[in-house]
């Protein structure tokens, strides 16, 4: 990381995806949240998304980059719930 600052982790554990990126009614949430718990016991970059085939990055992977890409990972680390107020 060059110039960037460490960010902190959201307020949540690494298993657990805001649910403005995996939504607790979708369909395909038990599955994809085991491939997911999976990939984070393993220690690996990722997993393949149950229904589509495509390769999703854990959360474990990306908060050790230290910072947030903005490209909207499902399993992002450090999205948090806005302030309230």
């Amino acid at each position: 990381m060059t110039g960037e600052r460490r960010r902190p982790l959201a307020g949540r554990p690494l298993t657990e995806p805001h649910p403005s990126r995996l939504s607790p009614e979708h369909p395909d949430r038990a599955r994809i949240l085991a491939a997911h718990n999976a990939a984070l016991a393993a220690d690996e970059a990722g997993y393949l998304d149950p229904a589509s085939g495509l390769f999703v990055l854990s959360a474990g992977f990306l908060a050790r980059r230290g910072t947030c890409c903005g490209r909207g990972c499902r399993h992002c680390p450090y999205v948090d719930d806005p302030p309230s107020g």
